[in-house]
């Protein structure tokens, strides 16, 4: 059994440690928010918060997970900044056929985290490896903007 503190709750898995975080999240959890898009950390559909920093759960092996902490899309809301993030994206109308928002969104919160008042460049570099298909950028980075004036 591997112990597993996500969106501040403690699961309890048995699994081997080499599987990825998504597959625990999604199917053993049944978290399904967080989504699948490569499998190989390129398109960030699977970008969740470990210890407060975005990384890609379809390839982060759930043995490097254990004694930290993980939150999800189901989770960011209940965080200040994750609130003001979906607050905006709703406003904003960012979402179209909404499949990588939850990525889009879990990596907006990061960086506000770390850079309340983020410039367009520095939006563009840390959402640059969330790929959207409905090509909804300028949403999203106005999306960003308006949840960093809600933290003022």
């Amino acid at each position: 059994m591997i112990d597993l503190r996500i969106n501040d709750q403690i699961h309890s898995v048995d699994v081997t440690p080499d599987t990825p975080l998504l597959w625990v999240l999604r199917d053993i959890l049944g978290m399904v928010g967080t989504k699948f898009g490569c499998g190989i950390a390129e398109c960030g559909a699977c970008t969740v918060h470990l210890d407060g920093k975005a990384v890609r759960a379809c390839v982060l092996p759930i043995g490097a997970v254990s004694g930290r902490s993980v939150t999800t899309i189901e989770g960011v809301g209940a965080d200040p900044v994750g609130k003001a993030v979906q607050e905006a994206w709703i406003e904003r109308d960012v979402v179209q056929c909404g499949y990588c928002q939850p990525g889009q969104i879990m990596a907006a919160t990061a960086l506000l985290k770390e850079t309340p008042h983020p410039t367009d460049m520095q939006i563009d570099e840390a959402l640059s490896g969330n790929i959207c298909r409905c090509g909804t950028y300028g949403r999203i980075r106005d999306a960003v903007h308006a949840a960093a004036e809600r933290q003022s």
